[in-house]
């Protein structure tokens, strides 16, 4: 039997999709799943008419495999993937490559590509991004680790990879877990987003009144503009869909409470690990966090009093600013993650394209959207950039909405409305534009209770106070 270009194990949805997306490409894979029956279903159903091995045995999928042996995971991250790993460290040869698809923190890559290296294999963390749909016809991919295997599946990848203009979204990230690294701060980013979105959803039903078909129009309308943005589109498509049995607005039925699987976390562990400021990104995690208090926020909402204004002003301009609103917080949640992004590839000598990096994600992913082109713009005029708030094409953009965005999240508190993320959004922005912070009263409360030190504006040197003494 012809043996099989690559494999697969972990058929999931994801897994299946990919699968048929390699298979779609010209390639024979051969694929493996710990629940056997989990892989006969898809033989017999999905990829009945495709090129696929299926193996029920992992001698069997790994004997199917042409050399060197290229093998994609697609496991739930964290302790799966080593148990994988260690099944497949008996039946491997030195060469062969191993491939981590799933959303693994960085840090576990790392070890993962040091480990099977000195056994003499190569290993690789790839973010794929771009759920089911992306998965089967095209994803963002960020590979990451050795620099070797990429040289030896990059083809593969590209070709399975969303195409934008005949670029394939697709490119070798860096060595050991960068590849992961940036994914994961793909989805810190992709919260934010989420959040924002939902957030002027929230005023537009809280304080407008308005009904879905109406925000529907609102959503559909931005994402023809400089908002256009799948997040944005599948917003306006969403709002649209009524329920086969109520033939009410769907979104009306679903219950508020948002899930998350902690790429969100991790982006905001890193920042602080780091010390880079992602506050809108974090707030994002938090109001997950919240939205999962259902039960407690139903008892609180008949205990508390709200002691809110009613809103008074024009809709149409209220909803006008929301959009300004919205764009402005967008830079600034890109602008965090970017940040973060620089900040770990100088102190993990990665070297990352941030530019390029903006282009990988312009089609298959989540947060692909139209302003991508001028992140990448941004970079190319100035690869130093301090932050994004500070490229030319963002901040003229920043100071037309500035105004628009303090009336919504001035509103939003009189109104009692929480906007966690456009509020620290705004917050970020007057923080990095400010000549001055009141920290100087945190270094001296430090110095008083820590002998913590503090610098002085006016003499060069490191200074303490015996404060109780004097």
């Amino acid at each position: 039997m012809k043996k099989a270009q690559v494999g697969l194990i972990g058929l999931a949805v994801m897994g299946q999709n990919l699968v048929m997306n390699m298979a779609n490409h010209g390639y024979r894979v051969a694929v493996y799943n710990r629940t056997a029956e989990k892989t006969r279903e898809f033989m017999t159903d999905v990829a009945k008419d495709a090129d696929v091995v299926a193996g029920y045995t992992l001698k069997e999928f790994v004997g199917s495999l042409e050399r060197p042996r290229r093998i994609l995971i697609m496991v739930k991250a964290g302790y799966p993937v080593d148990a994988v790993i260690d099944e497949l460290l008996a039946l491997v040869d030195e060469g062969d490559i191993i491939m981590d698809c799933g959303n693994s923190f960085f840090a576990d890559t790392v070890r993962r590509e040091k480990a099977l290296a000195d056994r003499g294999l190569l290993y690789m963390g790839v973010g794929v991004s771009g759920g089911e749909e992306g998965a089967l016809n095209g994803p963002s991919i960020m590979p990451g680790g050795s620099l070797v295997a990429w040289e030896q599946v990059g083809t593969l990848l590209k070709d399975i990879s969303a195409k934008v203009e005949g670029e394939a979204c697709c490119d070798y990230i860096g060595p050991d877990g960068a590849g992961h690294f940036v994914k994961t701060v793909h989805n810190g980013i992709e919260y934010g987003d989420m959040q924002l979105i939902s957030e002027s959803y929230g005023l537009m039903k809280q304080l407008l009144g308005m009904s879905a078909d109406a925000m529907q129009q609102v959503f559909a309308g931005w994402n023809k503009g400089k908002l256009d943005s799948y997040l944005i589109e599948i917003t306006a498509d969403i709002l649209g869909r009524k329920d086969t049995l109520t033939g009410k607005p769907l979104v009306d039925l679903i219950l508020d409470a948002a899930g998350q699987k902690g790429t969100g976390m991790w982006t905001s562990q890193q920042a602080l690990q780091f010390g880079v400021a992602a506050p809108t990104i974090a707030e994002a995690v938090f109001a997950r966090c919240a939205s999962a208090l259902k039960d407690q926020r139903v008892r609180a909402s008949q205990l508390i009093a709200a002691q809110a204004d009613a809103f008074t002003g024009d809709a149409a301009a209220f909803i006008e600013d929301i959009g300004q609103a919205l764009y402005a917080a967008k830079i600034c949640s890109y602008a965090q993650g970017f940040d973060l992004l620089k900040t770990a590839s100088r102190e993990n000598g990665w070297d990352l394209k941030l530019g390029d990096i903006a282009m990988l994600w312009r089609g298959g992913c989540i947060i692909r959207a139209r302003f991508l082109h001028l992140i990448k713009q941004a970079y190319d005029q100035q690869p130093d950039l301090d932050n994004l708030l500070v490229a030319p094409v963002f901040k003229a953009e920043l100071e037309k909405a500035q105004k628009a965005w303090r009336r919504v999240v001035s509103t939003a508190a009189l109104c009692g409305v929480p906007v966690p993320c456009l509020s620290s959004a705004l917050s970020y922005f007057d923080s990095y534009r400010a000549e001055w912070l009141p920290a100087n009263l945190i270094q001296a409360q430090r110095d008083y209770f820590g002998a913590h030190t503090y610098h002085r504006v006016d003499r060069d040197g490191v200074f303490h106070t015996k404060w109780m003494e004097e």
